[in-house]
């Protein structure tokens, strides 16, 4: 092998192992959020049954700086909870027509238990409760439908337990309703139809 050879070899190595730059991350744009509306039910009924996890102080706001390292942890932990849980609709699961948001005791679930859950892994894993926001859309079929949003610096991410890719908010299809305020999990904002902020960076 010649000198020269080597040297490209050794220099391609080094370049895959460094962190990607910030070019080769996503960019999305910034949902534009209004007033306060209605608390889900779901919501309510799971901060009854599990309290601790609903009485927490208000945060200042906060997103996620998305470094190569993060993209791949919220990547992962999509694709695991979407892996883990059997789905299965509210009522075939509890056998009520009301709305029943819990996490996956016994590893099935709707929306609302896959969103739930990788909101607690990644919370648990470091990232900021402020940036990690559950949230009601319209689907495709208009139907009813959770999801978790994630905020960051380069703007609003969506997991969704329908696909394993992480995508802009506006690359859904969805039509966005309510989510949780970034400041206090309990207050509940609308989603404006208006013309999405961009991304700074």
């Amino acid at each position: 092998m010649s000198k020269i050879l080597a040297i490209f070899i050794l220099a391609s190595m080094a370049f895959a192992g460094s962190p990607a730059p910030a070019a080769a991350l996503p960019v999305s744009t910034f949902a534009t959020v209004g007033g306060e509306t209605s608390v889900p039910y779901g919501w309510v009924d799971f901060c009854k049954r599990r309290p601790q996890e609903c009485s927490q102080p208000p945060l200042a706001a906060r997103d996620i700086a998305l470094s190569a390292s993060a993209w791949k942890a919220l990547n992962r932990v999509n694709r695991e909870v979407n892996a883990a849980i059997e789905p299965i609709s509210n009522f075939d699961h509890w056998g009520t027509m009301l709305d029943h948001w819990d996490y996956p005791t016994d590893g099935k679930g709707d929306c609302k238990i896959y969103a739930l859950q990788k909101r607690r892994l990644l919370i648990e894993a470091g990232f900021p409760r402020q940036a990690l926001l559950m949230t009601i859309v319209r689907d495709l079929e208009g139907a009813g439908h959770a999801i978790l949003t994630v905020k960051t610096d380069r703007g609003d991410f969506v997991l969704d337990n329908l696909t394993d890719s992480i995508r802009p908010w506006t690359d859904t299809g969805y039509r966005f309703l309510k989510r949780q305020s970034q400041e206090d999990p309990n207050v509940w904002l609308s989603i404006q139809d208006v013309a999405p902020a961009v991304a700074s960076r």
